[in-house]
């Protein structure tokens, strides 16, 4: 058993079972059919049901791993100067309404997301049902060359969200999804509208973070410092390069996180080669 699946904890069988008739009411199904996904998940259970339906299934026990999550984050912002900016929860039900609402907010602004369905108790469970997106692969299984093809759609992805006020909060590579060759984002999580600088510089140290092993840190630095804007020329690559700067106080709170693995001395390297006007990644 993987750490993942120890915190997550075990949703009791006959609760699934009442989530899934649950499901199967509400959308007219006579017959269900639940295939569960294996994911290395903290934070639900998720499943899919009838091919049509995605639904993270969400217990009070991921509601409070949620919560010393967040406590945890809140202090690595601290220790890199910032105000705490991650909100927490009051229970499982609430966390599947913020990822519904989340979620409405990117396809809002123009981010490629699953389509919202709802959310709903059952059993003192939050449920979220989203849009099943078949035959998806995370970001982060695909070849380099594949990875690096679609980084400056990551990049302007995060802009956007970020000059629309919105944060993600939780940046991996298995939380962009590659959909008939698009990025979709999953999995956003809650950020204090008064700490939206600090988020989006958390934000950009993720990317950095989740990219770096798969393509290498010259490689997206340079492509962070070009791709960083949401295509209206507002955006300079020295705007991108200070953005860099905020995101480089973030590496080494992101480097202690176990979801994250990767080189933050070459990082922080060439985002210093990036601010300073030398090496490759300012040309």
């Amino acid at each position: 058993m993987s750490i993942r699946q120890f915190v997550r904890g075990t949703v009791p069988w006959d609760s699934l079972e009442a989530v899934a008739r649950e499901v199967a009411d509400r959308y007219d199904q006579e017959e269900v059919r639940v295939t569960f996904l294996e994911t290395d998940n903290w934070l639900s259970t998720p499943c899919v049901v009838n091919d049509r339906w995605f639904v993270k299934v969400i217990s009070g026990q991921n509601a409070l791993v949620h919560a010393l999550f967040t406590g945890a984050r809140n202090l690595g912002a601290f220790s890199s100067g910032r105000e705490g900016f991650f909100e927490p929860f009051d229970g499982p039900v609430e966390m599947a309404e913020h990822e519904l609402e989340a979620t409405r907010k990117l396809r809002d602004i123009g981010v490629n997301a699953p389509e919202p369905v709802e959310a709903f108790e059952v059993e003192g469970l939050g449920v979220l049902v989203l849009e099943y997106l078949p035959d998806f692969r995370p970001l982060d299984e695909l070849p380099a060359e594949a990875v690096e093809r679609h980084a400056p759609e990551l990049f302007g992805a995060l802009a956007t969200m970020h000059e629309n006020g919105v944060a993600h909060g939780d940046l991996r590579g298995e939380n962009v999804l590659v959909y008939e060759d698009d990025l979709y984002f999953i999995d956003a999580t809650n950020v204090a509208g008064d700490g939206l600088e600090g988020a989006r510089a958390y934000d950009l140290a993720c990317a950095l973070a989740a990219l770096e092993p798969l393509v290498g840190a010259r490689t997206v630095v340079e492509v962070a410092l070009s791709a960083y804007d949401t295509g209206d020329g507002s955006r300079t690559r020295a705007d991108n390069a200070a953005a860099l700067l905020d995101a480089q106080d973030f590496l080494s709170f992101v480097q202690i996180r176990p979801d994250h693995a990767f080189d933050a001395a070459s990082l922080a390297g060439e985002i210093e080669k990036a601010a300073s006007g030398r090496g490759d990644a300012t040309r």
